[in-house]
């Protein structure tokens, strides 16, 4: 993912986004991926450019047929259907920590007027026309299918060689979008480095856009599509689910007055990468205006090793399982295992196991243990002594944990601008782990009842694992934000003092830190997962 630089004239908002998400079924962990991943960027940034004026935008798509299908299906309006699914979006985004600044249902008046004004500027432009159109078209993908993107489904018909899900072949009037004028310049942009991460999707665009692009139909009969916005000035029309909904990000940021455009990063999934990677581009390009700095490709997940669909009944229910891990868990765990190139595999085993190894035993332990009143009985971050400091650091396990500290800012950092948030993660634990390894090391517990020489030892070895701790949550923020507040908030840091340049100082090369009082709040920031629970949840 490409993020601005730093520099001295005023930046435009930082503006992410991910899809707006298809209102015919529940919300399930892969759609929650693809939020979390955009709401730790736009935390990330935050952290680096705080700026009250940054966008970030998710929401729902409501139009298309499937959308009639779905409602029909459970016998409620169209309308009320849509906002019962949206606000389970909602819902489930507030739970799990997702701070967006705007939340859309292409529904919305709002929105209704910026696409009628989008598709009047592509006629003005003379980029529209209306033909008699046939092809297969996918019901369930929304989209048409040309014969390389088919196959036989061995009983007389097509599938769709990408999704499998069915095709039918369709003859209807169609507003076309003269797509293959723009082919050049979208070339142009998907072959601009940073333009598609990771590169293996930019990769698989820029293949995809070595065959001519054909026009496209932009419209629908409204006699079969009637639940969609009508094209102006023809309502036997109704404008095509995938320009109505692309277009909510023009709606978002407030266009025409577009002082946040582009949109810095767009969080999608790989199976939508044609629509952003390519229709998107054109539509932007055709209308005068600048197509994103970065799309931001990721992948699905697997359950057990299995591809999820409800016809295997293994579809995760994000609501479900962060009733038993806790939200801050499920988020973490995503984050965590989640690479953006390949496929994850959700597994409720794996979640026990990570949640318990790192979250309870890793980060939790060091901070129990540093406030525990057998050792911190005043309940203070104590005061930074440069000479017992000087002792500390003769012992080869603080050595080791002074050069990954002093490393750790750094390298997160670069973790965070690729998106590699497992990275991140990592690196982040071989911290703790080293902090853990210190304590352990030092055996604080055997000074607390010694001479003053050993109660001022004791106090450093708990400044300095505090100061760990201090580092690590600010690191953290962006993937576990309600839990590294939870710590900091425990330590007593100023929330002024939580930015990413608080963790690239460091307590004995800046000015020491006074002795300060820790907060009443908890120092238990997980509790171990009980082996019960994860049993009951694997067996159904």
């Amino acid at each position: 993912m490409i993020l601005r630089k730093f520099s001295s004239l005023p930046a435009k908002p930082f503006f992410v986004t991910t899809p707006i998400f298809y209102v015919n079924a529940a919300p399930h962990i892969g759609h929650l991926y693809s939020a979390v991943i955009a709401d730790a960027i736009f935390r990330f940034e935050n952290l680096l450019r705080p700026n009250p004026a940054n966008i970030f935008t998710t929401g729902t798509d409501e139009h298309g047929t499937k959308i009639q299908q779905a409602a029909a299906q459970k016998s409620v309006p169209v309308e009320e259907y849509c906002r019962t699914v949206s606000e389970g979006y909602r819902s489930l985004f507030a739970d799990m920590g997702v701070k967006y600044t705007d939340f859309i249902r292409t529904s919305e008046v709002r929105h209704f007027s910026v696409v009628e004004r989008f598709w009047s500027e592509l006629k003005k432009r003379d980029l529209l026309y209306t033909e008699n159109y046939s092809g297969w078209y996918c019901v369930s993908d929304e989209t048409f299918l040309t014969e390389s993107q088919l196959k036989e489904d061995g009983k007389g018909g097509k599938i769709s060689l990408e999704s499998g899900h069915p095709a039918e072949w369709t003859e209807e009037l169609n507003y076309m979008f003269r797509l293959g004028k723009f082919q050049e310049e979208v070339v142009r942009w998907a072959s601009r480095e940073g333009s598609v991460r990771p590169k293996k999707f930019q990769k698989i665009l820029l293949d995809s856009l070595e065959e001519p692009l054909l026009d496209i139909s932009v419209s629908r009969p409204a006699s079969r599509v009637h639940w969609a916005i009508p094209v102006p000035g023809d309502p036997s029309q109704t404008i095509y689910v995938w320009l109505d909904a692309l277009v909510n990000y023009l709606t978002c940021s407030g266009y025409p007055e577009n002082a946040a455009w582009p949109p810095d990063v767009q969080v999608i999934g790989k199976d939508i990468l044609k629509f952003h990677g390519i229709y998107w581009p054109a539509f932007l390009i055709a209308n005068d205006l600048e197509p994103p700095k970065s799309l931001f490709v990721h992948s699905h997940w697997t359950v057990d090793g299995q591809k999820m669909s409800k016809s295997r009944r293994n579809v995760v229910d994000p609501t479900e399982r962060a009733s038993l891990y806790t939200s801050e868990g499920l988020r973490y765990f995503l984050l965590r295992e989640g690479v953006a190139h390949s496929d994850g595999n959700y597994s409720d085993v794996k979640v026990f196991r990570f949640l318990n190894a790192e979250l309870a035993d890793t980060l939790g332990n060091l901070l129990s243990r540093c406030c525990a009143k057998s050792l911190n009985p005043q309940q203070i971050w104590p005061e930074f002594d440069p000479e017992v400091f000087r002792e500390l650091f003769e012992v080869d396990a603080t050595k080791r944990l002074i050069e990954l500290l002093e490393m750790l800012p750094q390298k997160s950092f670069s973790h965070f601008q690729e998106g590699s948030f497992h990275l991140v993660v990592d690196s982040v634990m071989s911290s703790l782990h080293a902090g853990n390894n210190f304590f352990e090391t030092m055996k604080p517990w055997e000074l607390k009842k010694g001479s003053e020489a050993q109660k001022k030892r004791l106090e450093g070895i708990l400044c300095l694992t505090m100061e760990v701790l201090r580092i690590c949550a600010i690191i953290l923020q962006p993937i576990i934000p309600k839990m590294t507040t939870q710590l900091l908030d425990k330590l007593f840091i100023n929330p002024g003092q939580r930015q990413w340049q608080n963790c690239e100082r460091f307590l004995w090369k800046s000015s020491p830190r006074a002795k300060a009082n820790l907060s009443n709040g908890s120092s238990v920031l997980f509790k171990r997962l009980q082996q019960e629970k994860s049993q009951k949840i694997a067996q159904g």
